[in-house]
């Protein structure tokens, strides 16, 4: 059985291997583990999904960080998500072995919230729209790319499983100077990132704090990678 596990970001993917891969690319890090470097958005998670199944893949792991939409979430707590829901509004139940049995291995070295994602076309980056969300949806955290995993996944009939970590709290706007930096790829440039911080130094404190929650969802994904073996040893059905 392989599993193929996809990240959106290269600050994500170095949390699971040291390896460089370009983006829309995969590479092996174990015979049983594909890993994809897809970027943001939903459509090349979707890529990035359809190419590890031709890739031999028999079950997906969306990998990364995610927004809370609950207060209860703070920077670096985990989410196993078991319920998702688009953008159209349209859920995926979550409830499987690999679900339950993930939660039960993980849970005895971290603190494991499950609930709802939800999907994101876009960065939600203010306070106000994170509670105006959450008051519609109930999710207890976002993010861009895994209902498009999830999709591709139950349209090929396999397993799925969501791993994030809270990157951004409810209670922060997001620095103006991210949006401000991303390409149409959804990258951020760090070229257009330094001058806009010139242009408005103002932002630096915002930038520095984002940073350090990054940082602390890194270190929860790191913790989880050191556990993956365990992980995707899981049984899938049942």
């Amino acid at each position: 059985m392989i599993t193929g596990i996809i990240v959106a970001l290269p600050e994500e993917l170095s949390t699971l291997t040291s390896k460089k891969i370009d983006k829309g690319s995969s590479v092996f890090i174990s015979d049983a583990i594909v890993l994809a470097y897809s970027g943001a958005g939903a459509n090349n998670a979707q890529a990035a999904s359809e190419l590890l199944i031709a890739q031999g893949a028999t079950r997906l792991i969306s990998w990364g960080c995610a927004a809370a939409l609950s207060e209860a979430l703070k920077p670096g707590d985990l989410v196993l998500a078991d319920n998702l829901i688009g953008s159209d509004n349209a859920q995926i139940v979550l409830h499987s072995a690999w679900h339950s049995n993930t939660k039960n291995l993980l849970s005895s070295t971290l603190k494991v919230h499950t609930g709802s994602l939800v999907e994101s076309n876009t960065i939600v980056a203010t306070t106000q729209d994170k509670k105006h969300l959450y008051a519609q949806t109930g999710a207890i955290a976002l993010d861009m790319e895994t209902v498009a995993i999830a999709k591709v996944a139950r349209q090929n009939n396999l397993p799925f499983l969501a791993i994030r970590a809270i990157a951004d709290p409810v209670s922060m706007d997001l620095p103006k100077a991210i949006n401000h930096s991303l390409n149409n790829g959804g990258d951020i440039v760090l070229s257009k990132l330094l001058l806009y911080i010139a242009r408005h130094p103002t932002e630096l404190p915002g930038l520095i704090k984002l940073g350090l929650h990054f940082n602390a969802a890194k270190i929860t994904l790191k913790l989880i990678a050191s556990q993956l073996s365990n992980v995707t040893a899981q049984p899938s059905q049942g």
